[in-house]
Formats: structure tokens, sequence, C-alpha cells
């Protein structure tokens, strides 16, 4: 046999070889995994358990001092540097000092009370906490920290006789719409220098809405449609509340509607007409696109239109009338007042989204198909095409008002078609310029 020939054979036979090998490698891989699965599951419960907490206790300052002493006594005692003994020494007696600070324990009662967890911008958000010694000896003064969002607040609570309660009174500011998160209380203890720091909760966490700002709205000057019973349209029923007229019976009409003296008065059965009537139903369309609002503002522009959208929401909730709100992360629930300024409160808006408000209000159309009034809520950089486009996208017969919002600008009304446009710059303008729109 040639060279040539056996060249191939050995090959193949250098591959099954390659192979099986990598096979036994993986079982055998397999099998060390499964025999070392429940060790490492317990040493990972041993380090929850145990070194989380001291992770917790120990700062980033004093695992930098934990591991300068370790290092320098590891070279002081490999070469005998007297200098890195020294400096080990002094920092072991750190440590170890800083270790009295944190021992103790409290026997406390802590109550947390927010005197409202909803208010507006701009409205007080007071608090108060109060701290009782339920053990039988006086207490240590302790320090109290009460996280308020992205910061805390710090109390301190001075020596305390068996069952004497110390109060703070506190105010958060609510300059700005948001849901801060309030809470939990915990005491703190450390050392002068914080190498350590041991924190001990005593409170659950409360959310503090701080809703958006509103104007008041009359029924006149809010735009919407006013009806006890639904207002008449031009679209005939044979069951409903607004009548229209009478005709001929027909077969599969409703024996119920029969006007049984005109039946007598031309021999024929006749029932009545009816015009379908349109309950109110409100819907917004809400833009949480920064690029169409102004540039140089455009958070507050976006701040205006929620304020507009819940002014006219509060509204249509006093009046009892339907309404739907959406943007372009979803809907907002509006099963009440409540809720509505709750979801309105969470809304979060950001530059660079696909979706703009053509978008938002085609969804909303398709989404409330029954609505009788449709609000564009954007800014001043949506233009008039993009305005025309989406009310495109608004069925026949239903009423749209857009709201371009822009802080300081002159209050002004257009129109695009049969689309309503209001130029908005300061809330309280509001009432003025929804009674321009329905004038």
């Amino acid at each position: 046999m040639s060279r040539r020939a056996k060249r191939p054979a050995r090959n193949s036979k250098l591959n099954r070889g390659a192979e099986k090998s990598l096979t036994m490698a993986s079982e055998a891989i397999a099998v060390l995994r499964d025999y070392l699965d429940p060790a490492t599951a317990r040493v990972r419960e041993l380090s929850t358990r145990y070194l989380a907490p001291i992770a917790t206790v120990i700062s980033p300052l004093g695992f930098v001092l934990l591991g300068t002493a370790v290092l320098l006594w590891i070279l002081g005692a490999s070469f005998g540097w007297q200098e890195a003994l020294l400096g080990a020494f002094m920092a072991t007696v750190l440590l170890l000092a800083s270790v009295g600070f944190v021992l103790g324990r409290n026997d406390f009662s802590v109550d947390l009370d927010l005197h409202r967890t909803r208010v507006a911008v701009g409205d007080r958000a007071v608090g108060a906490m109060q701290v009782a010694n339920k053990a039988s000896r006086s207490s240590a003064p302790v320090m109290m920290e009460l996280p308020v969002g992205h910061g805390a607040a710090q109390f301190r609570i001075p020596r305390l006789e068996p069952q004497q309660t110390h109060e703070d009174l506190f105010t958060i500011p609510t300059q700005r719409r948001q849901v801060l998160d309030v809470g939990p209380v915990r005491s703190v203890r450390q050392d002068p220098f914080a190498i350590l720091r041991r924190q001990v909760k005593w409170t659950e966490s409360y959310e503090l809405f701080i809703h958006p700002r509103t104007t008041a709205l009359d029924g006149s000057s809010a735009g919407f449609i006013r009806d006890l019973e639904g207002m008449p349209t031009s679209d005939l029923s044979n069951s409903d509340v607004s009548f229209h007229a009478l005709r001929e019976y027909q077969s599969g009409d409703d024996r119920r509607h029969i006007h049984w003296k005109s039946t007598a008065r031309t021999g024929e059965l006749m029932v009545r007409q009816f015009e379908e009537t349109r309950r109110s139903h409100l819907a917004l369309s809400l833009s949480t696109n920064l690029d169409e609002y102004a540039e140089a503002h455009a958070e507050e522009d976006f701040e205006l239109a929620i304020s507009v959208a819940a002014s006219i929401g509060q509204q249509a909730v006093a009046e009892q009338r339907k309404l739907a709100i959406l943007t372009q992360q979803g809907p907002v629930r509006t099963g009440s007042g409540r809720q509505m300024m709750d979801g309105l409160t969470r809304i979060e808006a950001a530059t660079g989204q696909r979706e703009n408000l053509v978008d938002v209000v085609r969804h909303t159309a398709g989404t409330v198909p029954g609505a009788s009034v449709i609000f564009f809520l954007t800014g001043t950089r949506t233009s008039a095409k993009s305005l025309r486009e989406a009310w495109m996208h608004v069925p026949s017969g239903v009423r749209a008002i857009a709201i371009r919002c822009e802080t300081g600008i002159e209050p002004s009304r257009s129109n695009i078609g049969e689309l309503t446009v209001l130029s908005l710059g300061k809330l309280e303008e509001l009432g003025v310029m929804l009674r321009k729109a329905v004038a």
C-alpha cells in the first residue's frame, strides 16, 4: 500500500481517537460537576449565611484596611521589615477598636407615620418617627436613618429610659413629580472612621406619590360632550333612549317597541325608531417622547403636558365620565381618580423613542373605539404635518383637540382641518383655552 493511501487511514484513526478522548473528558467533567454540586451549594449557603452579613458591616475603607493589614503582616514576617510589622500592628489595633463601636443590642419599638402618602407638587409632605425603648434598662444614644429616595435623613436619638418615647418630625421636599420610597427606618452603629457600619431595620418602607399639579375645570370649560342620557347622532337604532320616528313593523323587531295607538289608527303594526346615543368617553393620547418637546426645556414642557392630562382626567372622573389615557409605555389605569393620578405620577419620558404622537393616537383609536373626544398632548416640536397625520387616524364623528405644551409661550388657537390645535404656556390658561376651543 502506498504512503498516500495509508495517510487517510491514519488521519481517520487520529480523528476517532480525538473524538473518543473528548467524549471521555466531557463525561468526566459532567461526573465531577455532579459530584461537586452539593458541596458548591453548601459553600454558597454558608457564605450567604455568614459572609454576607460581614460584608454588609465592613465598609470599603474597612476592606482596604483589612487587606493592608494582612499584606503588611506577610511582608514583615517574610522579610523582617520592622516598619511593615509596625504598620500591620497599628492597622490591626484600629480594626479591633472599631469592633467595639458596632457591638451592642437595642430593644426599640419604632413607628413611622406619613401624614399623607399622596400629595401634589408643592404641597407639604409631613411625617413623624417615634422611637420607644422597650428594654428594662436605659438605651445608649443611637443614630437613626430614614432613606428618602436616593438620599437619607439622619436623626440622633438621645439616651432613653425604660418605656420612654422620643418623637421626631420631618418634612419631605415635593418640588417635582415622582414616586419616593420612604424607609425603612434603620439604626446605625459605626466607628468614628466609618470602618465598620452596622444597620438594623425597624420598619417597612412606604411609597410617597407626589402627584402632578392640576387646575380646576368646570363642566363648560372642559369642552366635553354634555349628555345626561347621551347626545343624539345621525345613526338610527331599534333600541335606545332618543326617540326619532315611527315606521312599519318588520320581521324581527322587538314587540315591546310597538306603538299601539298608531297601530290602531293606521291598521298596521307601527314600531318606534330611535337615534343612537353616544355616552361621553374621553381618550387622552399623551406623548412621552421628549424629542417632540422644546429642546431647551423638554422636561418642563413634558411636566406641563402631564399636568394638563391630570387636570382633564380629574374633571372627567368628577363628572363620572369614561376615561382612557394612553402613552408610548401603554395605558394608564383610570378605574378611579387615585389610580389615574398614581399612574400619571409613575410615567417617565425619554428621548430617542421610536414611537411618536402619531403612533399613540393610532393605538388610542384602535383601543378606544367608543371615544367621543380625543385629546392629543404633545410638545411644540410636533409639526403640523404630524398632527394632521395623527388626526387622520381619528374615526369620523369623534372630536379631536390637540394641545401643544411649551413653558412660557403665549396661548393661541388654530385649526388643521377639523382638528382644533391649542398652544399652551401655563397650566392656569387651560380652562380659558378649552372654552375657546368649544366656542
